[in-house]
């Protein structure tokens, strides 16, 4: 048995270099808009995941004391912040404080009753109308607590 050798063909030739590069182009392009959407994702639920823990300590802050806490700080809670890196916004509804507006629905209706408590979302901006652009992204307690989610989902 005589084995031959083929020593003119030592590599890959540049078309076939071209077609791997596109191909990897190609599937590069699918995964990372896919990546970055699912990160965000990732971002919402967790801040509707942290509202739901901060709602539950203030919650219990009122039960234990007859009314809500006047910040985080009083409530046990330190200064926490959203996964955008944002501190989440907390006010009783009957402390409003000076230069804030409560939170409105699309029909101008405040959205609590008892407090409000919400992430600015992604934009790091937000205005009390939920119409407004700015509060789109915004991750919000609403109802009462009926609602936690996306601004844009209410």
């Amino acid at each position: 048995m005589k084995l031959s050798k083929n020593l003119g063909h030592k590599g890959f030739t540049l078309i076939e270099l071209m077609i791997v590069i596109a191909i990897i182009g190609t599937l590069a392009a699918i995964a990372i808009p896919n990546y970055i959407s699912y990160r965000e994702k990732a971002k919402i639920a967790r801040a509707i995941s942290e509202i739901k823990g901060i709602e539950s300590v203030v919650n219990i802050f009122m039960l234990d004391n007859n009314r809500f806490p006047n910040t985080f700080v009083e409530a046990g809670l330190g200064n926490p912040v959203d996964p955008w890196g944002n501190p989440y916004v907390y006010y009783p509804i009957d402390k409003i404080p000076k230069g804030q507006k409560a939170r409105k629905d699309k029909s101008l209706h405040p959205v609590n009753t008892d407090f409000d408590l919400y992430s600015m979302g992604a934009d790091g901006k937000s205005l009390a109308p939920f119409t407004a652009k700015t509060s789109q992204d915004d991750v919000v307690r609403a109802q009462n607590g009926a609602y936690i989610g996306l601004v844009a989902n209410y």
